[in-house]
């Protein structure tokens, strides 16, 4: 009798899980233990164990190694894991012989060529659990007459049953064949072509058609080095099985033992070596445990040289608890699935586990990540539709100079990418105010084990331009024209230029603004501006005593400038919203006082001075330093948090007049959340807000602080309250929803000049009766518009006076 048992596939081993077949890490060198009276046998259960049982051969028909014929038991090291050994595997093809006295033990033939063998591709890396089919062997056919194998002497069983609760069967890991080489003249199944998709899937349990059976004798198991099991690990083995001593098994039932046995997690290398004997055929379970694990270690990023996101510890920390026991393969996969939701938790949602971790004869682990690496950040535009190229095929051009967006992505090349990191970057740029849409994509990188991260931006209309005509009492007839543009030269600066002409006069402010000046690290913008401004003076204005020019005119200042400014945001991190901002500029007025014909005024009808110098034109020359903290929830609409400021400046004694001034002005606001009312859905706050400011040195009457109006007292007329050196102004508001865009607010204004009024130069608030201190009270109505809250405003001041007012924006 002879019978040839094929091992076919990697040994203490497994193919990649990548499903990439590398004949060097296909398996690990092993020795065909000999097939003699001399194999050591570690667990036996034995009808031979029973002397009284006599079994005669000639009576069962399928009782010998030579039904099991091209049997081929696969050694199926067919885990997901790789061992780490310093040898090359050898797959080999082994002949057994049925059991002779005279025999010496079996030698070891030579392996067969690796490339003769299909390559199976590796299973996925987290295998699901398997499914437990229960599935009853069959009994040995015996002719009529013939003796039965009896039970065993009491107290001696033969069969060890599985513990209470415990299927006796288990389906293979995935990704492992179970449907083994066929007998003899029946086709094989075709092998994957190596690399590709996923292994044939495990078959049901029943009984293949045509199968021979053969009827066991002992079941065995023991290990490659003869070593004995722990009890726990045989407990393992012999849950998993079914083949048991006195039944009949099949090629196909041992496959299925062995799949049972590799699901356990417990083994690396699991072989079935049936043996004839006298009584039938003895199977013996030859495995190999796996190390106890001492660690696992990672390998982040191949060779890209970019360190791992992971914190220190965390590795450690999940699988703690595996440290010091005998490494399972299942266990293992578990804690391989919460080190990749640790991943995902954190954002990094390309980073996974690939291949197969690597298992060291010391009872190390080492796990490849791939944690998705960016290799260029990219800027691709689209059309209004979502296209990315023209009619004719042609990518499509934007204004918009892609390191405009790139440079608001804080997510570089190099960089681990980050799904929250590129949420606030897609925020930052969307907030340039150049794009309709914008969004991100994913492209393969030239490293496979990198990515391209594409930022898809749709472009808005940057430009635009009004005109329009009018009649007023300072220019007569006139006419405006204004343009803006937002993105000039795709730069994302700023230009804006209004321009009125009128009967009697030329009024224009042009306005350049970067809000990034290029190649400076830390986002500092500047704003440049030239202007011919004219007002109607609120110091030379109002009050209860009209005072007028000597010619009847009312009094105009016309400032003719120009200024540069700086900002930056005081945070060391660009990307960061930074709470404090500080600005630094220069600013140069020409101040003329001038009647409706352009005429230079000295003094009033009563012969007070309104220029500091005497001449009706002064020269200001000023530096500005300024410092903001925001910390308010939302800019427009504001309901927590706290907003602060302070501007200094100081005057140069320069040109008519030599001025030489300090200023130095505040405001502090603070908004409390609140649920006072329920009218409609939406945030309530009370708003509470101080400022105060004072002058020192020279004070040209224009320069004075004024009180009363629309961003003052409410219910005062614009600068009808004071007008002094000092002031000191507050403000309670209650705001809250009425339904829909329509939100209400009632208000308490107070403020007060500190008796300051008469410092003034020619007293401007005493001679018209100013009062110089009073409050108003009232309530209004918000309106949400695209420009922000239209305020209408009705207020009632402590003279019993009332008055609406407009405007747009909250007050502060």
């Amino acid at each position: 009798m002879l019978a040839v048992i094929a091992f076919a596939g990697p040994i203490g081993t497994s193919l990649p899980a990548n499903g990439q077949n590398n004949p060097s890490e296909l398996s690990t060198d092993f020795k065909v233990p000999g097939v003699n009276t001399h194999s050591v046998i570690v667990k036996s259960q034995s009808l031979m164990s029973q002397p009284e049982l006599i079994v005669p051969t000639t009576t069962i028909k399928l009782n010998r190694v030579k039904d099991l014929k091209a049997m081929a038991v696969e050694v199926n090291t067919h885990s997901n894991y790789k061992s780490k050994t310093p040898n090359n595997s050898k797959i080999s093809q082994i002949l057994i012989q049925p059991r002779d006295p005279n025999d010496r033990p079996g030698p070891d033939f030579p392996p067969i060529n690796p490339q003769q063998l299909p390559l199976t591709p590796a299973p996925s890396v987290t295998p699901p659990t398997p499914q437990i089919q229960q599935t009853l062997p069959q009994k040995p056919q015996t002719n009529p007459g013939t003796r039965q194998p009896q039970n065993p002497l009491p107290g001696t069983p033969t069969q060890r049953n599985p513990l209470p609760g415990t299927p006796t069967q288990r389906n293979p890991l995935p990704g492992t064949p179970t449907q083994p080489n066929s007998f003899p003249g029946t086709p094989n199944p075709p092998n994957p072509v190596p690399g590709t998709g996923t292994p044939t899937p495990a078959q049901p349990s029943t009984q293949q058609p045509n199968e021979t059976r053969v009827l066991v004798s002992e079941v065995q198991i023991r290990t490659q080095q003869g070593q004995p099991l722990t009890q726990s690990l045989e407990e393992e083995v012999y849950r998993a099985i079914r083949t048991l001593p006195g039944r009949t098994t099949t090629r196909s039932q041992l496959q299925e033992d062995i799949n049972g046995i590799f699901a356990t997690g417990y083994f690396s290398d699991v072989r079935a070596v049936p043996e004839d004997t006298p009584l039938g055929v003895r199977v013996s379970f030859v495995v190999q445990a796996n190390p106890i694990l001492k660690k696992v270690s990672v390998q982040a990023n191949g060779t890209t040289g970019v360190p791992s996101v992971l914190p220190p510890g965390t590795v450690d920390q999940i699988f703690q608890d595996q440290y010091g026991k005998i490494l399972n393969l299942r266990l293992l996969q578990e804690a391989i699935k919460r080190l990749n939701k640790r991943y995902q938790d954190q954002g990094y949602v390309l980073a996974q586990v690939v291949g197969s971790p690597q298992v060291a004869e010391d009872g190390t682990v080492t796990l490849q990540i791939a944690e998705g690496v960016v290799e260029n950040i990219k800027v691709r535009f689209r059309n209004k539709q979502g296209e990315d190229t023209d009619a004719k095929g042609n990518p499509i051009k934007g204004r918009t100079q892609p390191y405009i967006v790139t440079r608001e992505v804080q997510l570089k090349p190099g960089k681990v990418f980050n799904r929250n990191l590129i949420q606030r970057d897609l925020q930052r740029v969307f907030g340039l105010g150049l794009f309709d849409d914008v969004n991100v994509s994913l492209d393969p990188g030239t490293d496979p084990s990198k990515v391209d991260v594409v930022v898809n931006v749709v472009e808005r209309n940057s430009g635009s331009i009004a005109a329009g005509a009018g009649v007023s009492s300072a220019s007569g007839l006139f006419g405006t024209i204004s343009y803006q543009q937002q993105n000039l030269n795709g730069r994302n600066q700023k230009l804006g230029a209004e321009i009125e002409v009128g009967q009697r006069d030329l009024l224009f402010d042009l306005r350049y603004t970067d809000p990034w000046i290029a190649g400076d690290p830390y986002r500092t913008s500047y704003t440049a501006n030239i202007f011919r401004r004219q007002s109607i003076s609120l110091i030379f204005d109002g009050g209860k005593n009209n005072i007028y020019l000597p010619n009847g005119d009312r009094p105009r200042v016309v400032r003719l400038g120009t200024g540069i400014t700086f900002s930056r945001p005081l945070s060391r991190d660009v990307f960061k919203e930074s709470e404090w901002t500080a600005s630094a500029g220069l600013q140069y007025q020409r101040v003329s006082i001038l009647d409706t014909n352009n005429n230079v005024n000295k003094v009033d009808e009563r012969g007070n001075s309104l220029s500091f110098s005497g001449t009706g034109r002064d020269d200001i020359t000023t530096l500005q330093l300024g410092l903001l903290r925001d910390r308010r929830d939302n800019a427009l609409r504001p309901t927590k948090g706290s907003l602060f400021r302070v501007g200094f400046e100081q005057s140069v004694p320069f040109g008519t007049g030599s001025i030489l001034l300090t200023r130095v002005q505040g405001s502090y606001s603070q908004y409390l959340p609140v649920k006072l009312t329920r009218f409609s859905k939406g945030p309530q706050a009370i708003a509470l807000s101080i400022r105060a400011g004072s002058i020192f040195g020279d004070l040209p009457p224009y320069e004075a602080f004024s009180l009363g109006g629309s961003n003052s007292v409410r219910g005062y007329d614009e600068g009808d309250l004071g007008s002094g050196r000092s002031f000191v102004q507050a403000t309670a508001e209650y705001r809250f929803p009425v339904f829909s865009v329509i939100g209400g607010v009632l208000f308490v204004d107070v403020g007060t000049d500190l008796g300051t009024g008469k410092d003034v130069p020619g007293d401007p608030a005493g001679i018209r009766g100013k009062p110089g201190s009073g409050y108003g009270y009232g309530l209004g109505v918000r309106v949400q518009s695209p420009l922000g809250p239209i305020r209408i405003d009705y207020g009632l001041n402590d003279e019993g006076k009332g008055r609406f007012h407009f405007g747009i924006g909250e007050r502060f």
